[in-house]
């Protein structure tokens, strides 16, 4: 591509919740020349939030299923989101019970406040981003976008001001590059199909008129809640902190609830032994099920063993991140068939498996769970919903053996989300199916297929245009590629990294300051054999990690003032004894490249990660 330095570049990102809105903090961070971020959002009510985290979607008994030291924004920054409900949120309008609530690491926190919290840190990273940076927040639906080599057309419906539209909302955004952060996809419940706009039934819990439909049940009334999992779990802790008399039963085809984390629990990644899944071939499902479960208890009893520390709760949890880096291998010899059927049937055990919840939520539901009590966990597949004549609806449930019904007051359904991006109810992804620019996961059938950057990849295996993804529509890439399972394929955790190698990579791309193709180059330096060089190198990326990381444009301009005397001080390396030097831009590509690899590593915890990358402490000079 040929950069044309007369103009502004432009990145616009589809969707501004929790995806979007990291990356364009981290493109506003990242940038080092004039660049407009658009960030287009369809519903202006989910900016920085999405469903999951939005204000009025949440009520202030739904708190995050993991510890609130673990929801900070930046896998380099761990304490952040602690130190900001600690003591930077304004906390006038919040209620007593969290009003003077110290939170901590291992502790709870309410979903509602991340809102505010991903709200301040944008509007930080808009006062501090570099001169010539700027953000344009955009109301309006993205229905198309038409890819060309350099550059992209993004269709847009219902545009609001400031760009503006036609007479009829209609306008075209021209892009140096997009990106696409929508999501979670809605399953559509057939099951349901009759009564989905009946006052009684609740198809989206986490909306202000699904909560408003909880509250507003009758105290005595019946409540049946399809799922059992930990959005389910949160529509029963928000009838019972309520203090609902009625009986409540939560029904799921697994009958699988979630178990709770200690009160001291700290993420931590183990090492262990590669799992022995596969013989010299795939011999089958039952083969393969039979040789996990074998070296799933084998692993859970080794770990117990030599770390006696470690709370049984969360064993499991060790284990299935020990095993992650080497699911990759094994998963590429399985069948796409039974890889797929795998997944669909052991998908919800994996997630229980790979998370637990906090106390906050479980013990009030566990306690109300069991024979004679208020809960009643049933398990079984919702077949149909009708109405009756009296208001209330009658679910048939079918379990191995039998059919049985339940009449409620109402029907609280988490049936989740949609997977199979050839089923989402989305215009944007129908178009970009259906032109080819994205193909669902072959290997999956979860979400479509991206390269190790996150760009969007057509049917050849090549990418398809300047389009990257963050989030949701990258779960099955996240299950082949990095071994994730359950909700950790696109969850706060997998979006962390997204946000950091998608605006890296694109920056890379488009600011005059890198060259891409000077890369093998530039490698060249960075393996270099002199001691000199290698300490050089090395000192280099830990300054870009440094500038990438930091929070104020003045702490950015020193990192880099001082990486430019690096990478001059390199060049004047290279060109001892005659040789002819990599270029400053080959030079910085590669560095940043380094620095970008860095802060994503998957194979540490973020404290851990925070320690490794010498956050803690000043980076000093090389002598």
């Amino acid at each position: 591509m040929v950069k044309s330095f007369g103009r502004f570049r432009r990145v616009v990102v589809v969707g501004a919740g929790l995806a979007g809105t990291a990356t364009t903090i981290r493109f506003l961070r990242f940038a080092r020349e004039p660049l407009e971020v658009v960030l287009v959002e369809r519903r202006p009510e989910y900016r920085s939030s999405g469903v999951a985290y939005q204000r009025e979607s949440n009520h202030w008994h739904h708190v995050f299923n993991i510890q609130a030291g673990r929801m900070s924004a930046f896998r380099e920054d761990v304490d952040d989101f602690i130190r900001w409900a600690n003591h930077e949120a304004d906390r006038s309008d919040w209620p007593a019970d969290w009003r003077d609530f110290e939170f901590t690491e291992s502790g709870p926190a309410p979903r509602r406040i991340y809102q505010d919290y991903l709200e301040n840190r944008l509007a930080e990273a808009v006062r501090e981003a570099a001169t010539g940076v700027r953000l344009v927040e955009v109301d309006g639906e993205v229905v198309d976008v038409e890819v060309f080599d350099d550059h992209a057309h993004v269709v847009v419906e219902h545009l609001v001001e400031p760009l503006g539209g036609g007479e009829d909302g209609h306008a075209v955004i021209e892009a140096d590059h997009v990106v696409l952060a929508t999501g979670l996809e809605t399953k559509y419940p057939a099951f349901a199909a009759e009564v989905l706009e009946h006052p009684s039934f609740v198809r989206s819990p986490y909306s202000k008129s699904g909560i408003e439909r909880l509250l507003g049940v009758r105290k005595d009334g019946v409540v049946a809640i399809v799922g059992t999992l930990l959005s389910a779990y949160d529509s029963a802790t928000l009838l019972l902190r309520r203090g609902h008399e009625g009986r409540i039963y939560m029904i799921s085809g697994s009958g699988l609830t979630p178990r709770t984390y200690p009160p001291d629990h700290r993420h931590q990644v183990l090492e262990l032994p590669a799992p022995q899944l596969l013989g010299d071939h795939y011999e089958g499902r039952e083969e393969f099920v039979r040789r996990f479960r074998e070296e799933w208890d084998r692993a859970c009893a080794v770990l117990t063993r030599e770390h006696p520390e470690i709370s049984p709760v969360v064993v499991t949890e060790r284990v299935a991140k020990s095993w992650e880096p080497y699911l990759p291998a094994i998963l590429e010899r399985i069948p796409t068939d039974e890889l797929r059927a795998l997944l669909d049937g052991y998908g919800t055990l994996l997630a229980v498996l790979r998370v637990s919840a906090m106390s906050y939520t479980t013990d009030i539901v566990d306690a109300a769970m069991g024979e004679d009590k208020q809960i009643a966990l049933t398990t079984g597949r919702v077949q149909h919903i009708r109405a009756t004549g009296t208001g209330t609806l009658v679910l048939s449930v079918a379990d191995r053996d039998s059919t049985r019904t339940i009449e409620a007051d109402l029907v609280v359904s988490n049936f989740g989300r949609e997977t199979n991006y050839e089923r989402a109810d989305s215009t944007l992804w129908s178009n970009l199916l259906r032109k080819e620019i994205a193909v669902p996961h072959r290997r999956t059938g979860r979400g479509v297929e991206v390269d190790p950057y996150g760009r969007l990849l057509g049917p050849d295996g090549t990418p398809s245009g300047p389009v990257s993804v963050v989030g949701s529509p990258r779960e099955g890439d996240e299950i082949v590629r990095n071994g994730r399972t359950g909700a950790f394929t696109f969850n706060l955790a997998a979006i962390k990294n997204h946000s950091v190698e998608v605006a890296a990579t694109t920056l890379h791309r488009l600011e005059s300051c890198y060259d891409v193709s000077g890369g093998e180059i530039a490698g060249t330096v960075a393996d270099a054999a002199d001691p000199e060089s290698r300490e050089l190198v090395e000192h280099s990326v830990m300054l870009d990690v440094r500038r990438m990381a930091a929070r104020h444009h003045d702490e950015r301009q020193s990192l880099a003032a001082r990486l430019e005397g690096n990478i001059q001080r390199l060049r004047e390396l290279a060109a001892r004894g005659g040789a002819s030097p990599p270029s400053d831009r080959a030079l910085r590509f590669a560095v940043s490249s380094a620095a970008t690899t860095k802060l994503t590593d998957l194979s540490v915890t973020p404290r851990e990660l925070r320690f490794l990358l010498g956050l803690e402490e000043a980076v000093e000079p090389v002598a």
